[in-house]
């Protein structure tokens, strides 16, 4: 089962957990509450996985990947982390299936402070379009991901300050409506 919990204010190795002492853990009905969806898949058969094919063509994700991210299987391994870990958005929904390996995905809850998502193989998440968020490896050094997209995929990260956005502007439109 995922985890997540609030982030202490440190800025020392991104990749480490960075946990409030005590934890503040972050439930999922918070994680929804935000409009981050999470899944458990079978990540060994997602190939054949009847599960995925639903989410599939349920949600229309008609474009698919795979990425690696590790020194020596990434090309310009350094600034691509460097970029997944400044704050950003997207004008689409953001949909990752960890199919090996571990990260983190960050994301600001209502008061703007950061919540750390634990992510690893067989976990799937998905970041509604508008949300400010950061990826990164964790101290393993290493995930292969399955990125999914509705129609073309789209990969411009807006960096924070980007609130003028018509999807930002409707993603707090989303969470006034939750409060």
């Amino acid at each position: 089962m995922v985890e997540a919990w609030y982030m202490d204010e440190s800025q020392e190795d991104q990749r480490a957990p960075h946990r409030l002492q005590p934890n503040y853990a972050v439930s999922l009905e918070q994680l929804r509450s935000l409009g981050v969806v999470y899944r458990k898949l079978d990540a060994d058969n997602y190939e054949t996985d009847p599960c995925l094919q639903e989410i599939r063509r349920a949600e229309n994700y008609s474009w698919m990947d795979i990425i690696t991210i590790h020194k020596d299987k990434l090309p310009n391994y350094e600034e691509k982390i460097k970029t997944f870990y400044e704050e950003h958005l997207h004008l689409d929904d953001e949909i990752r299936y960890i199919l090996d390996g571990s990260g983190y995905f960050d994301v600001r809850d209502k008061a703007d402070k950061w919540i750390r998502i634990s992510m690893e193989k067989g976990d799937m998440i998905t970041l509604p379009a508008g949300i400010y968020h950061r990826f990164t490896l964790d101290e393993n050094n290493y995930v292969k991901a399955m990125r999914l997209f509705v129609g073309e995929p789209v990969w411009t990260a807006y960096n924070r300050p980007a609130d003028d956005f018509p999807a930002r502007k409707q993603y707090m439109k989303f969470l006034a409506e939750e409060a």
